[in-house]
């Protein structure tokens, strides 16, 4: 990636990790391929914020980079010194301790290897993270979903039935690529549920609000109202109000704990049309008129 993630983000290096999850999402939505066609330079600048939260989404890996320890591309970086030992018998004179401070021996070795032509073994690639937003019916139901990764390639996600938000998949073999044939790592994805346009979320439930005309309201009737799952009849009783909940079972979202659905739950709202007409309005100034009411 090079640069700095920070940068990438647009995040200040004292961001929370709230913060920088909140600049990633509002980038990666503008900057994602589905919605920039052909752009090279928006395909390329989306690897890059993919690939800055990959490393600052990473509590560990963040920390490392903040102390130079890996660079921008996650890799190691040696900074020379080995804890004051200067080739004398116990490090002295010279004021140093004559251990090699902060590397355990394996790093030791594998050091005055690498001087000597000693190439290192075979190693696990990294693991990589990445965060994909998914509908409130896709969550539900189920589905497949293609995900860019920050490499520029695209894998084809299944998600599950009863995805919960903040469900993190593990594709095996998809991340990194192992040093020396070693075997690749893994490709971590977080799901992350979109809010809903018609539906509010609680718990397992859900809540809408459903309009019918006045005379459904008055009359009673079937109304068509659409669920996560389709649009369903729901039978309106006779003198219906605004504010009435009608509950429709198992129609709701998954509990992530017990993994059974709960309910929707629709409030009717009565609702005129947007031209009453002159029928309409003689009707109403005659009932007024007849049969005072004050709600």
């Amino acid at each position: 990636m090079a640069g700095d993630p920070y940068k990438e983000l647009g995040v200040a290096r004292t961001a929370s990790k709230a913060e920088i999850r909140k600049a990633f999402h509002k980038l990666a939505k503008d900057l994602h391929p589905d919605r920039n066609p052909d752009d090279k330079a928006a395909e390329e600048r989306f690897k890059r914020v993919t690939a800055a939260f990959d490393l600052l989404g990473d509590e560990e890996k963040r920390a490392k980079f903040d102390r130079g320890e890996i660079d921008a591309d996650g890799r190691e970086q040696f900074r020379g010194g080995f804890g004051g030992f200067n080739g004398r018998p116990g490090g002295q004179p010279g004021g140093g301790s004559g251990r090699f401070e902060g590397a355990d021996l394996d790093d030791i070795f594998d050091i005055f290897g690498s001087m000597g032509g000693r190439a290192r073994g075979p190693a696990r690639g990294q693991d990589i993270r990445a965060r994909m937003e998914i509908s409130l019916e896709e969550s539900i139901a189920g589905g497949t979903r293609r995900i860019a990764f920050s490499d520029g390639r695209t894998l084809d996600v299944s998600i599950p039935v009863g995805a919960a938000d903040g469900q993190v998949l593990r594709l095996k073999g998809q991340g990194a690529p192992g040093r020396q044939d070693g075997p690749s790592g893994d490709a971590l994805i977080e799901m992350v549920v979109a809010d809903h346009p018609v539906y509010r979320r609680e718990g397992a439930n859900l809540h809408m609000d459903a309009p019918i005309s006045v005379p459904d309201a008055v009359l009673g009737g079937k109304v068509t109202i659409k669920t996560p799952d389709g649009a369903v009849k729901l039978k309106v009783a006779k003198g219906a109000n605004s504010g009435q909940v009608m509950r429709l079972k198992g129609r709701g979202a998954f509990d992530a704990r017990t993994g059974k659905r709960g309910d929707l739950l629709a409030r009717l709202i009565v609702m005129l049309p947007k031209a009453p007409g002159a029928e309409l309005e003689a009707f109403a100034e005659t009932w007024r008129e007849k049969r005072p009411y004050t709600p």
